[in-house]
């Protein structure tokens, strides 16, 4: 992948919305000898894309940041970074493109995020662009199996493990969120629309008897993707953040899915990990 230099696309248009993995992937495609093409999403990308080529767009404007993308010479385009899901027929300014996807992004919106993002990748597709996921573009964000620092999980973590993953895939099946907490084998708190920071920032403010506190860490926090997601654009993500929330929260660790989990600045991550007292486990698709 990036980091290797082998790629089979020319030139990658990666769309960018908040957080640092757009502007990690496109330092990646620079050291690899590929030079990105940076759409910037008004509103949501909040990096440094200054060393890059850019063009900005606010949201309905899907029309106009295909061309950009297809004049750049772009034969690939990477969504990346937090955007929140916008009331599309309250947008104002839509272009073309973006009304002629209108009633089928309405429609598939109904039914939850993966199918409003397959719309949004089809249309993409549709102009000669090759969807790839932030997992494909840099595999160095992606965990192996295993326990990634020196915490390690115990009996009764290796429970709450089993139990919040499965939790978080039940939610994920209800297109409800990707994580869950456990302590214990009591269910603390499962992620909606607000997110993993404020799902951990719920915990923190349980009665101290039900979840770990800094001197003795109880409960894990899991995030896995939802069966049926668009992997291409919504991989679950952890980073420094989510460390601090979960030290906070008093639990004793983090558990996602290997291979299917974002850790930008892994090595920072797990340092802080290691650092604050909590393992990261990286669980097989069997667990």
């Amino acid at each position: 992948m990036t980091e290797t230099g082998k790629a089979d696309w020319k030139r990658l248009a990666i769309i960018a919305g908040g957080g640092e993995i757009p502007c990690l992937i496109a330092q990646g495609e620079l050291s690899a000898g590929r030079e990105p093409y940076i759409v910037e999403v008004e509103g949501f990308a909040d990096q440094d894309f200054s060393a890059f080529k850019t063009s900005r767009f606010p949201i309905a404007k899907v029309g106009g940041m295909q061309k950009a993308i297809l004049e750049a010479g772009c034969d690939a385009v990477c969504f990346i970074g937090r955007i929140t899901r916008p009331n599309f027929r309250a947008l104002m300014g839509l272009d073309a493109t973006a009304m002629a996807l209108l009633p089928r992004v309405t429609q598939a919106a109904r039914y939850g995020d993966d199918a409003l993002m397959r719309v949004i990748i089809d249309s993409f597709e549709r102009k000669g662009l090759r969807a790839i996921g932030a997992h494909q573009a840099m595999s160095s964000l992606v965990p192996d199996v295993g326990i990634l620092g020196q915490v390690q999980p115990d009996e009764t973590a290796r429970a709450d493990i089993t139990k919040a993953l499965s939790i978080a895939r039940v939610i994920g099946e209800q297109d409800i969120g990707q994580g869950a907490v456990v302590a214990n084998g009591l269910v603390l708190a499962v992620e909606a629309q607000e997110g993993t920071d404020e799902m951990l920032a719920r915990v923190v403010g349980l009665p101290p008897e039900i979840r770990g506190n800094t001197t003795k860490r109880a409960g894990v926090l899991a995030k896995t993707p939802k069966p049926q997601q668009e992997r291409r654009i919504d991989m679950p993500t952890i980073g420094l953040k989510t460390i601090e929330g979960a030290a906070r929260a008093g639990l004793a660790g983090i558990a996602v899915r290997a291979g299917s989990a974002l850790i930008p600045r892994m090595d920072e991550t797990i340092a802080a990990a290691d650092a604050a007292g909590l393992f990261i486990y990286a669980a097989g698709d069997d667990e």
